[in-house]
């Protein structure tokens, strides 16, 4: 069943854009403002972005304990904001019984913002600590500098994060100007609200109609047309190591080239066999491709292609290659393209959670092919773009991911394969997770191999609204397809046969370097790797080959779990895993953690980070959820607020490689390693109190109808590998029995690291009692 969608204008001038998706588990509402950095005062880098955050404050109708982000965390949902050139976007999602109260929070915490000095003065801090993380921050860097080949004269090249020095709170002109640019923006005809559920269009426009009404009516801002994005040829960046970024410009293109573009970047990045990343694969240079938006506003557009090349890669041919292709796109049926594409906007629309479909209806791009307008501005684009008659070029076949016709039927699922009954068949979302333990040294040099083989395959994925990871953790390899049934089982069947028999150009393959992370990024991209590592193992001085990885298949055991599938479904993906690898083995209890360990990780940025993970045993975890419930938003006011410490500021429970446990996060611009860990501490000593409301409000999380799908999934594949019971109602059950002398106990007990710690850092540890 496809969605109802209907678009309203009210009275004030809010445009309405409303969407029926009665497969959805949850509801999302996206509100766009038609204005961002490049619309404040030049005189005041960063006061949009300043203003963004003053939102987040609370108001006096909703003071910060009850305001919006406290309200949709709470509710096990999601909730952020963004500010770029020429727009704003606040946007949540919610269980759909919700989203009044969100809507009603958002709504009010724009239209009636709170500007007392103190609450600024302090968010202001806050704002300063993102900056100079962003200032040190080489991949952010590199980022200002590709906007800086734009004219001077474009605001694009100037800076607008804001800091200290350019928020001048004790100016009066600066306060006038804080609030005539709310003002003149934040008022109706200048916003696109959207509201994404299950609900019916009529109960959706209720809701849109009721809160859209708090919003003044305006005139509307007037812009002035941009300055020219180019006064000269467009300055090309200088290459950082092995990664080329080749900049596009566009002046006075058509309505719709933003939309043209994305099929355009779409063919781009498709590497499929017969396009210019093909060819670059089979030269053997090609490591990592990325394309996207920079810039689109009033008819401009700034578009890169960031390339990460071998050494021994030829960039003069490499770039008459992208040329070649650009020429052979030209000469080709622009309607047979769009229907492609149109096939993949249809997939992914199917899988479009309820905030990434009001986010995408918010900007006025909904999944769907091109319209005839969209067309004419794709010829456009190609016509702005250098080309050649040159290379042997064919457009890929169709997308096998996208079949809607079952494999070959019949076989029996393998024995070690679990069957998860969490997830209904009838939400045509299926996960599939396989787990290989692999304990010889040479899984390390082999994983990089297999990675390697796999990549033109997630990258299909990626863009036929899929997800495929494969993860080298511990002693362990995991591979994991969750998306459509379809698309699941069909690239299921393609892994293995990549994981068994990698292509002869993988096996020399170097290693792409990743774009380096904030240090509490690298931090929990450390986190499950450090939960499993053993003693390490030094690698053996040899160069991997077939024979290595046959003997290395033969040897591991493996497990697994498939949920989501009905029993045609399941018919076809025990044809498809009748070969696979490794022996069968059942799944074992992850070992128990004791007393503090602390381990230093190697980040890029200089700022203090520290995660810490509190695991827990299996019958102490629904007083932990309870406890994390309750001690988000002590944390955060503590923290952040009160102390601040800095802008990353996180405390949650989490699920990792079968240990569940609290964990808190944070990463300060000048409090170290002891001191975090100190307030931390300090915190956790003032205890908390139970709250009844909260109690039920976490239950009510634990049901699969309130859930998203992923999460779902998630969930009982957690719980396969901490061979815990995965039923959803006994966890419900158990959070409801939570008292308040068991939330005390576990405090104590936390505290006294009875269960064990696990610190990561970028720092040695401060003192002699972590071993």
């Amino acid at each position: 069943m496809s969605d109802a969608i209907r678009h309203l204008t009210l009275a004030n001038g809010l445009h309405l854009t409303l969407r029926h998706a009665p497969r959805l588990k949850r509801a999302a509402a996206a509100l766009r403002v038609h204005a961002g950095s490049h619309d404040a005062p030049a005189r005041w880098p960063g006061l949009a972005h300043f203003l963004e955050h003053l939102f987040f404050l609370g108001t006096a109708r909703f003071p910060l304990h009850d305001g919006l982000m406290r309200y949709v965390q709470g509710l096990g949902g999601q909730v952020n904001a963004s500010t770029r050139e020429r727009t704003t976007d606040f946007f949540f999602e919610v269980p759909p019984m919700a989203l009044a109260g969100g809507l009603e929070r958002l709504c009010q915490m724009l239209a009636e913002p709170d500007f007392a000095i103190e609450r600024q003065r302090r968010e202001r801090e806050v704002i300063h600590a993102e900056f100079i993380a962003w200032s040190r921050n080489p991949e952010a860097q590199r980022q200002f500098t590709l906007l800086q080949s734009v004219s001077a004269r474009h605001p694009l090249s100037a800076f607008h994060a804001g800091n200290r020095y350019s928020l001048p709170l004790e100016s009066p002109a600066f306060q006038q100007g804080l609030r005539l640019f709310h003002q003149h923006h934040y008022q109706g005809t200048q916003l696109t609200l959207s509201l994404v559920g299950p609900q019916s269009l009529d109960e959706l426009a209720q809701l849109g109609r009721r809160y859209g009404k708090l919003f003044a009516q305006g005139p509307g801002a007037v812009r002035n047309p941009p300055p020219a994005l180019l006064e000269a040829p467009l300055r090309q960046p200088t290459a950082w190591g092995a990664r080329q970024d080749w900049l596009f410009a566009h002046e006075r293109m058509p309505e719709g080239a933003e939309q043209a573009l994305e099929l355009l970047l779409a063919q781009l990045t498709d590497s499929r066999p017969g396009g210019w990343l093909d060819a670059l694969r089979k030269r053997g240079w090609l490591q990592d491709c990325k394309a996207q938006q920079l810039h689109a506003h009033a008819g401009q557009l700034l578009w890169h292609v960031q390339l990460q090349l071998s050494d021994e890669a030829c960039l003069a041919e490499a770039r008459a290659l992208l040329h070649g292709w650009l020429g052979f796109l030209r000469q080709q049926d622009p309607g047979q393209l769009n229907l492609r594409f149109t096939q993949l906007q249809q997939r992914r629309e199917q899988a479009g959670s309820a905030l990434e479909l009001a986010q995408r209806d918010s900007a006025g791009r909904s999944f769907s092919g091109l319209s005839g307008q969209g067309l004419a501005a794709f010829d456009a684009l190609l016509a702005d773009l250098p080309s050649m008659a040159a290379g042997d070029w064919q457009l890929p076949p169709e997308e096998a991911l996208l079949a809607d016709a079952l494999p070959t039927i019949g076989s029996a699922l393998p024995a070690a394969l679990a069957i998860g009954h969490c997830l209904p068949p009838a939400r045509q979302f299926t996960a599939l997770d396989l787990r290989w333990q692999v304990p010889s040294p040479l899984r390390q040099r082999l994983w990089t191999v297999l990675e390697h083989s796999l990549r033109p395959l997630r990258e299909r994925a990626t863009q036929a609204a899929l997800h495929l990871g494969f993860e080298a953790c511990g002693e362990y390899w995991q591979l994991h397809l969750a998306g459509h049934p379809l698309a699941v089982i069909n690239a299921t069947q393609e892994a293995l046969a990549l994981l068994r028999a990698p292509a002869r150009q993988h096996w020399q393959a170097p290693t792409a370097a990743e774009a380096p992370l904030i240090p509490i990024r690298a931090l929990l991209k450390a986190l499950p790797n450090t939960l499993l590592m053993g003693a390490m193992q030094p690698l053996p001085a040899c160069t991997p080959d077939q024979p290595q990885l046959d003997s290395l298949w033969q040897q591991a055991r493996w497990q697994g779990l498939a949920q989501g599938f009905d029993a045609a479904q399941q018919g076809a993906l025990g044809t498809v895993l009748q070969s696979l690898m490794g022996q069968p083995a059942e799944p074992s209890e992850p070992h128990p953690f004791h007393e503090r360990h602390w381990r230093q990780i190697q980040t890029s940025g200089s700022e203090p980070a520290l995660l810490l993970f509190c695991p827990l045993p299996a019958h102490l975890q629904p007083t932990g959820r309870l406890l994390a419930h309750l001690l988000q938003g002590p944390v955060y006011q503590r923290l952040r607020v009160e102390l601040q410490l800095g802008y990353a500021v996180f405390s949650a429970f989490r699920q990792i490689e079968g240990y569940g446990g609290l964990l808190f996060g944070v990463q300060s611009p000048h409090a170290s390693h002891a001191q975090i860990l100190g307030h931390l501490l300090e915190l956790l000593s003032r205890g908390v109190a139970l709250d009844a409301a909260a109690r039920a409000q976490l239950a009510k999380q634990f049901d699969e109808a309130a859930m998203s799908n992923a999460d779902v999934a998630q969930w009982a594949w957690q719980a396969h590998m901490a061979t815990h019971n995965p039923d959803l109602s006994r966890m419900r059950r158990s959070i409801l029995n939570v008292e308040q002398v068991q939330l005390d106990e576990l405090l104590q007990q936390l505290i006294d690291a009875r269960h064990g710690w696990l610190c990561l850092a970028n720092a040695v540890a401060p003192d002699a009692k972590w071993r």
